[in-house]
C-alpha cells in the first residue's frame, strides 16, 4: 500500500497487516546521490512514519514494526552529489549528518536492502542501518574518498568507525578505499547477509519481520536504546563538525 509518493523518495506498507512495517525505496536518478533535496524527502518520508506509528491502535502496535531501504539498478546509492557538497559547505553537510544520526538512532528497527553499488555518502546511509543484506552478484560497499581527495567530516568518520570494528577492514576501507564485494563485507562483519538479487528484498523483509516485535508497542525504547549505544557516534554527527583533525590543534 503507497502511503506518499515524493519525486525523490517512495513509501510503502508492504504488509497491511503490519501497519507499522514500511519500505522506503530511494529514486533520485541512476545514482542515488545525495542533494539537499534528496536529504529533505529521506527526513520528511521519516517524519511521517513518525506520525504515522503514534496513530496506531495499541493492537496492532502490538505487532511493532520496521523499516527496510532500497533502490533499484546499479546503486543503492553512489554517495554525495560531491560538487554541491563542496560548494554548500555546512549548508550541505550538517543535514546530511543529522540524517543519519535519525537514521542511525530511529524507533523501528532499519534493514538496508542494498541492490547495487554502495560508495561513499551511500556506503555511510547503509552503515546507518540496524541490518544490511547485499546483493551477491554484483556491487561494491566502499568508501573511495582517499581517491577523491577528500577527508572525512568528524560524524562521516564516526558512523564508519563504529560500524566497521575489525582493525584491518577499518583501514583498508577508510585508507586504500577498497572496495568489498558482498561476500567480503560480510566476512569483515559490517554486511549481515549476501543474497541474489531476486531474493534481496524478500530476505530483507525476512529480517525486518523478525526484528518487528521488538518494537512491540511502537514506542520509543528501541531508539532510546540506539541513542545510547551509538552515543559517541550521534554526537560527533550532531554536533555539526565540519574540520577533519581540528581536535588536534590544541595539543600539537
Amino acid at each position: 500500500m503507497s502511503l506518499i509518493d515524493l519525486p525523490l523518495i517512495k513509501l510503502t506498507n508492504p504488509d497491511p497487516s503490519v501497519p507499522g512495517l514500511f519500505l522506503m525505496e530511494l529514486n533520485n536518478g541512476a545514482e542515488n546521490r545525495f542533494t539537499i533535496q534528496f536529504v529533505r524527502e529521506i527526513m520528511q518520508a521519516l517524519d511521517f512514519i513518525d506520525e504515522t506509528l503514534d496513530k496506531i491502535p495499541e493492537e496492532q502496535a502490538q505487532k511493532g514494526g520496521a523499516l527496510v531501504t532500497t533502490s533499484q539498478g546499479k546503486f543503492y546509492s553512489n554517495g554525495l552529489a560531491i560538487e554541491a557538497a563542496m560548494r554548500d559547505g555546512d549548508a550541505f553537510y550538517i543535514p546530511y549528518m543529522t540524517m543519519l544520526a535519525r537514521l542511525l538512532t530511529f524507533r523501528l528497527p532499519t534493514v538496508a536492502a542494498i541492490n547495487g553499488h554502495a560508495f561513499a555518502g551511500g556506503c555511510m546511509f547503509a552503515m546507518a542501518h540496524d541490518v544490511r543484506v547485499m546483493r551477491a552478484d554484483r556491487g561494491w560497499i566502499a568508501m573511495n574518498e582517499i581517491d577523491l581527495g577528500i577527508p572525512l567530516m568528524p560524524g562521516m568518520a564516526a558512523i564508519v568507525r563504529c560500524k566497521i570494528n575489525q582493525p584491518n577492514f577499518l583501514r583498508d576501507c577508510v585508507l586504500a578505499g577498497h572496495r568489498f564485494k558482498a561476500s567480503d563485507a560480510v566476512a569483515g562483519g559490517f554486511v549481515d547477509k549476501a543474497v541474489p538479487l531476486d531474493q534481496l528484498r524478500d530476505v530483507a523483509m525476512q529480517y525486518a519481520t523478525q526484528m518487528a516485535t521488538k518494537a512491540r508497542g511502537l514506542s520509543q525504547v528501541i531508539h532510546l536504546l540506539k541513542a545510547e549505544m551509538y552515543r559517541d557516534t550521534v554526537e560527533i554527527l550532531l554536533r555539526g563538525g565540519t574540520s577533519p583533525g581540528s581536535y588536534m590543534q590544541a595539543k600539537l
